[in-house]
């Protein structure tokens, strides 16, 4: 129950794109973690039937900036189900204002943001997978006592499919 309030309030340090679209651009902003404080939502909680999709990815990151659609699609139509998405921008914290901020702008992306900025990389990537070799975008699916792990990029209807998958679980 603690990891779901932790994930709550995360999400709502995120402000939603209306809001964002209100404000001015250097006026944006995207919460910074380390990974101890954003470990704990990586980890199975078996009376939690929410589905928790956490994408890993970055502004120079191509096949990730084609994917990150695919998630905002998935949250607006599974909107009505319990599934939270979370996008992880792995971008170095010096580049929030001038890289990620525009970028989540231009590209209206809708879903929860957040910067890991932990720059330990060798520490906590096997934490998130032991299969993990670091390559993004890399997708991490939680729902009760189910964590599935994927290096890859998704196309929409693969994405879609998984989440069927995990809602049905």
């Amino acid at each position: 129950m603690k990891y779901i309030l932790i994930f709550i309030l995360i999400l709502f340090s995120c402000r939603n794109m209306e809001a964002w679209q209100a404000m001015e651009p250097d006026s944006y902003t995207i919460p910074v973690y380390d990974f101890r404080q954003i470990e704990p939502f990586f980890h199975p909680q078996p009376d939690n039937d929410t589905v928790y999709i956490f994408n890993f990815w970055a502004t120079y990151c191509a096949p990730c900036i084609k994917e990150l659609p695919y998630f905002d699609q998935i949250g607006k139509e599974f909107a009505a189900q319990k599934i939270k998405i979370l996008l992880i921008s792995l971008d170095f914290k010096s580049q929030i204002e001038k890289g990620v901020v525009p970028f989540i702008k231009k590209k209206n992306i809708q879903s929860p943001v957040v910067v890991l900025s932990d720059p330990d990389a060798n520490s906590w990537i096997d934490k998130v997978n032991p299969t993990w070799s670091g390559v993004i975008p890399a997708t991490l699916i939680v729902k009760g006592n189910s964590r599935e792990f994927y290096e890859k990029s998704f196309t929409y209807n693969e994405l879609k499919l998984l989440t069927i998958k995990f809602l049905e679980k």
